[in-house]
């Protein structure tokens, strides 16, 4: 990467997590995907009830493949031949967590977090329940404020997200979003947290590469 281009993407991650402490949250910082697994593995206690929502970064940096590894109780959403009940069951249960993992569709430089949701337990759950949430973001989710996250679902996180999902709706072929009334959308539920009164629950590892979507 050329050096004044580093030299701005870490003055940007540096004014994100100042953010986040602000607001009562805790913020570290992995330069790549294998140290953010490392992050998130010092941040876990072996044994605790680990639950997540959906997330491409949390694959793409093999955390999921750790919480299968039996250190910990999993709650697991993709188990194999898991009903439809027993899935809604799974996150319900997901609420007593110790441990909920997750990303996020943007964080601003004001130290907020911007999640959109279809069911709605993934957004849920960051907000209240479990004791502790750990989110993983690449630095591509990083914008300077709420409009530009809004922005950024529209153009890149929903209709990504939708392809791979393989949701019946018009960004699926549009590859943006349309404000659709189609029963696949997964745009349902739009949560901005900012300030915390529990301080440190919500943990964010903000990761100096491109993650997710």
């Amino acid at each position: 990467m050329d050096q004044n281009v580093e030299f701005i993407l870490e003055r940007r991650v540096e004014r994100t997590m100042e953010a986040l402490v602000k607001n009562r949250m805790e913020a570290y910082y992995a330069p790549s995907a294998g140290k953010a697994k490392e992050a998130v593995i010092s941040l876990l206690r072996e044994g605790a009830v680990v639950s997540h929502g959906g997330s491409q970064t949390l694959i793409e940096c093999g955390i999921i493949d750790e919480l299968r590894s039996g250190k910990y109780n999993y709650l697991d959403r993709s188990a194999p031949g898991l009903s439809k009940e027993q899935v809604t069951e799974i996150y319900r249960r997901s609420f007593f967590a110790d441990y909920y993992l997750g990303s996020a569709n943007a964080i601003t430089e004001e130290g907020e977090l911007f999640n959109v949701d279809g069911n709605g337990n993934r957004v849920a759950a960051y907000i209240y329940g479990p004791q502790n949430v750990i989110l993983v973001a690449g630095i591509n989710k990083i914008v300077p404020d709420i409009e530009s996250a809004l922005t950024r679902l529209r153009k890149m996180a929903a209709p990504a997200n939708v392809k791979r999902l393989e949701c019946e709706t018009p960004c699926f072929r549009t590859g943006e979003c349309m404000n659709c009334h189609t029963p696949g959308r997964i745009c349902c539920d739009y949560v901005v947290q900012g300030f915390q009164r529990v301080p440190g629950r919500i943990k964010v590892v903000l990761v100096g590469e491109p993650l997710g979507y």
